[in-house]
């Protein structure tokens, strides 16, 4: 994605938004952070980091929405890094999701980015133990990683401390000021203070979204995808046309025997399918597992190490696993069920391609999934096109 394919930023009281094309070029950018990106083997900032990073260094309200994998994550936290007074140990970043996986995630990555810097930091999140969570906010934490419930209930305990926070950033917002997430959201806002710096990223922004956030914010800079151009082109996208329903398993067991395929994530629209989908897999020796909302947290966290570690081909999620998760390994999606809103469409692909790296996504549609597709395609102006020939020749360039 060449910069200038990031529609025009919008901002207030004439604040100029510059795009820089290296990360030493940011003016006043810290040379521990500068030697913490390049040892993560950035080369250069993609385009939301180009203008996006400066923007939270300035410590101006922000909202961000930018495709999956184009580097949201290191946005923030670079930017949130830069406004952390070392000497103060006291909460200064509070960075915020609504699941423990994208939580662990950014913690992974703010260590990696922050290990020359060296602030403290902490991950608060639900089914941890509470006990470790004090333990880490008493020794000074500066920066904070949780999810809505733990960090609501830290800050009730007064064992999570704000007066001192300069930067708050939801990860995923949509999903954060969704109604599954807006009361804990608003509850966890009373305890913000005032002049503290909001930060909304998110893939997806709905007009609903914005208008809640604004609730929050003073005169937010905004830098927003347009919708046609949020359609993910490192990632090939095609559809697998199923007579019934019943035969997306057969075809499932065809497209693997003509394929050499490493490694796969392939969602499903319930926990049942998942579960069905892995026994099948496991009948014919496949190295398979899987993940959805009603599993132990901690079994979920082996499940994703492993995966990660290529301890199994297939991984069968839920779309408990399509915002945010970075799989290196990853260059194909399968979609065995068209997701239910098309919303969530760019979300499942996206794990795939990340950071520029090339993808795959195939989507299995029944004779009743078409319209659904069709509304997918309208939503993101793209063009799905039907499996080719030579798809063997693609998944090897």
């Amino acid at each position: 994605m060449a910069l200038n394919d990031i529609s025009e930023a919008t901002g207030v009281n004439d604040y100029t938004i510059v795009e820089y094309e290296n990360f030493d070029d940011i003016p006043g950018i810290n040379e521990d952070i500068l030697n913490g990106i390049y040892s993560m083997g950035f080369d250069y900032p993609s385009p939301i980091q180009s203008k996006g990073i400066k923007v939270i260094m300035d410590h101006k309200d922000f909202i961000a929405q930018a495709q999956s994998g184009t580097g949201k994550t290191a946005t923030f936290i670079i930017g949130s890094l830069h406004n952390v007074d070392i000497k103060l140990e006291k909460p200064q970043v509070l960075m915020m999701c609504h699941n423990r996986e994208l939580a662990q995630q950014i913690y992974f990555n703010l260590e990696g980015l922050n290990s020359k810097l060296n602030a403290k930091i902490a991950l608060i999140t639900g089914e941890t133990n509470v006990n470790d969570n004090f333990k880490q906010l008493n020794n000074g934490a500066q920066i904070i990683v949780g999810t809505p419930g733990r960090v609501y209930d830290m800050m009730k305990r007064l064992a999570l401390r704000t007066e001192e926070l300069k930067v708050f950033v939801m990860d995923e917002a949509d999903e954060m000021l969704s109604k599954g997430f807006k009361d804990q959201v608003l509850d966890i806002f009373q305890y913000i203070p005032k002049d503290c710096q909001i930060c909304l990223f998110s893939a997806t922004m709905n007009e609903t979204t914005r208008e809640v956030a604004h609730q929050f914010m003073e005169n937010p800079i905004e830098i927003l995808v347009e919708q046609d151009k949020v359609n993910l082109d490192g990632i090939k996208q095609y559809y697998l046309a199923v007579e019934h329903e019943t035969w997306k398993l057969a075809t499932l067991y065809d497209l693997y025997a003509k394929l050499r395929i490493k490694q796969t994530i392939i969602f499903c629209n319930s926990r049942r399918k998942v579960e069905w989908l892995k026994e099948e897999l496991e009948k014919k020796n496949f190295t398979v597992a899987c993940i959805h909302g009603d599993m132990k947290q901690l079994e979920r966290d082996i499940i994703m190490k492993g995966f990660r570690k290529g301890e199994h081909r297939i991984l069968i999620s839920t779309d408990v696993l399509a915002r945010g998760i970075d799989v290196q390994q990853v260059s194909i999606v399968i979609n065995f069920d068209i997701p239910r809103f098309k919303e969530i469409y760019i979300h499942r692909i996206g794990r795939s391609g990340r950071f520029g790296r090339k993808g795959i996504a195939i989507n299995f549609v029944s004779e009743r999934d078409f319209q659904q597709l069709k509304r997918i395609e309208e939503y993101y102006s793209i063009n799905i096109e039907s499996v080719p020939k030579d798809i063997k020749n693609i998944l090897n360039t």
